[in-house]
């Protein structure tokens, strides 16, 4: 039997609508990437209420219909979009998530699964790596159907700031953070170029200081970037809510666009990890992963990230 899967760009399930959820649904919307958005969460009052303010910008937006479920009115997803769970709080890591929102996806995930065994599970509660790997296990779907967000938000946070530095577009920038969405992320400096080039060739051609310690500031300013947000105003969502909606894109439409996301695998030694690399995205889910030719400085930082997820997810039960 074919694993090639039939895109199914009509249904798609939020479950878990506070600020995450709710700014998800939300860019769906704006995007006119579902027919149909079903919005599921443990308080059936929110969800009403978003559920009615989502459907007065539909005449502002794309003719979508959407409406309050449970996880069995998940059947005939084609992706179910899970970002249910605590947040961080200023002090914490994404770590400190893991036993709350573990329940929650042992609650969740095999209820999804038994309604909608064909979906695309899109994994965005944290510690988002352990989530996807305890998504994989409870749900039993192949690791191309479960995909976590991972490092794309990084990675967007990365180009960003560099494109800050050079005072270039970000979207002129071509650069990956790997490993866990976390303290532990990898910035592959290596790779990252601008029209092509390398960045040390980039600062070379315009007249650009190649400054390592301005550098090394803009990577703490990426990995910390979720930390600050969250001190300032609570939460982060809008730019994940954005991403999550770039992945939705490429399975809905069959994109075969690389992505630096979660999904489970072997990964430079490590095996049977969920953590990100830059993984080609498309109707199937996540179809081919890419390795990268790290250089060796590069190559124990990601193995250091992966043992880190590794004996988190021991925690979580993922094994």
């Amino acid at each position: 039997m074919s694993s090639k899967m039939e895109c199914k760009p009509g249904k798609i399930a939020v479950v878990g609508v506070g600020n995450l959820g709710s700014a998800t649904a939300y860019t769906l919307l704006l995007k006119g990437l579902a027919a149909e958005i079903i919005l599921i969460d443990i308080s059936e009052k929110k969800a009403e209420g978003e559920c009615m303010d989502l459907c007065h910008a539909v005449p502002f937006s794309c003719e979508t219909q959407i409406r309050v479920g449970k996880c069995e009115d998940c059947a005939g997803c084609a992706i179910v979009i899970v970002a249910g769970g605590e947040n961080e709080k200023p002090g914490q890591s994404r770590m400190d998530l893991v036993s709350e929102n573990a329940k929650i996806m042992q609650d969740v995930i095999p209820k999804i699964a038994r309604s909608s065994p064909e979906a695309i599970l899109l994994i965005a509660t944290n510690p988002v790596d352990v989530m996807t790997s305890l998504a994989q296990k409870l749900s039993g779907f192949p690791a191309q159907r479960v995909i976590g967000s991972g490092t794309l938000l990084d990675s967007a946070r990365f180009k960003c700031n560099l494109g800050k530095y050079f005072k270039i577009s970000s979207k002129d920038v071509n650069a990956f953070v790997v490993g866990e969405h976390g303290d532990s992320q990898v910035p592959v400096w290596s790779l990252a170029s601008i029209a092509g080039m390398r960045l040390s060739d980039y600062c070379e051609q315009s007249g650009t200081n190649y400054d390592k310690a301005a550098l090394h500031k803009i990577y703490e300013q990426t990995r910390d970037a979720s930390s600050k947000i969250i001190e300032c105003k609570g939460s982060t969502a809008y730019s994940t809510a954005a991403g999550l909606a770039q992945i939705v894109s490429a399975i809905l439409k069959d994109e075969g666009v690389l992505l630096p996301v979660s999904t489970v695998g072997d990964y430079y030694g490590v095996k049977n990890i969920s953590m990100s690399v830059p993984v080609k995205v498309g109707c199937n889910g996540a179809q081919h992963v890419v390795k990268l030719p790290l250089q060796d400085e590069e190559m124990k930082a990601v193995q250091k990230s992966a043992e880190i997820i590794k004996s988190v997810c021991k925690q979580a039960g993922c094994e």
